[in-house]
């Protein structure tokens, strides 16, 4: 009983700071976590990752930090979640086209964030990538592709900005973070969509 009341105060306290903030765009994610898996049995997957990065993109935005206590046990549910899923329908290889995407993002973030350690990815980013790959490869590979290079075109608009006004330098740092899961939302919409 320890640990669990442990991990909720450790998320209690990450997210109170915000939680007006997260609870708005908890509601919007949760809405379109519903449309678009629908009645599909990855439903509460998505539900669970769009709570998830609901909170950790107000998180990412105004601190710079991408919590363990909202990272790793929403990323073990989404698995859970989606294997359970793929159990129900037979759905086997979007799992694991699922598992290989969460891994090949995982493993390219914490490429960058090896190479470059002052490059702007950081280890949150690298967890983070799991969910998004996860997510993301449910879907299909080209959501995939999509989420690779979706953040870094997003980052850039505001990272231009912000440097043309002055407002930033070339060793400021943006959250990654908030951009990674916009870059999730948006592949994985368009591939509902037929987009993609």
């Amino acid at each position: 009983m320890t640990a669990p009341s442990g991990w909720f105060a450790r998320l209690s306290a990450e997210v109170a700071p915000h939680r007006w903030l997260v609870a708005a765009l908890a509601a919007v994610s949760l809405t379109w976590a519903s449309w678009l898996a629908g009645a599909s049995t990855a439903l509460p997957a998505h539900l669970v990752a769009a709570l998830g990065w609901a909170a950790l993109a107000v998180i990412d935005a105004r601190t710079h930090r991408l919590p363990d206590a909202i990272t790793y046990p929403m990323t073990i549910a989404v698995v859970g979640l989606l294997a359970v899923a793929a159990a129900v329908t037979g759905e086997f290889g979007a799992f694991g086209r699922s598992l290989l995407a969460g891994l090949a993002l995982t493993g390219g973030y914490g490429l960058v964030w090896l190479i470059a350690p002052a490059g702007g990815v950081g280890f949150g980013d690298v967890k983070l990538a799991a969910s998004v790959g996860l997510i993301t490869g449910w879907a299909g590979w080209t959501a995939v592709a999509v989420v690779a290079l979706a953040p870094w075109l997003l980052a850039g608009i505001p990272a231009a900005v912000l440097l043309l006004t002055g407002r930033a330098g070339r060793g400021t740092h943006l959250a990654l973070g908030p951009y990674m899961i916009a870059g999730a939302a948006l592949a994985v919409t368009w591939s509902a969509l037929g987009l993609t």
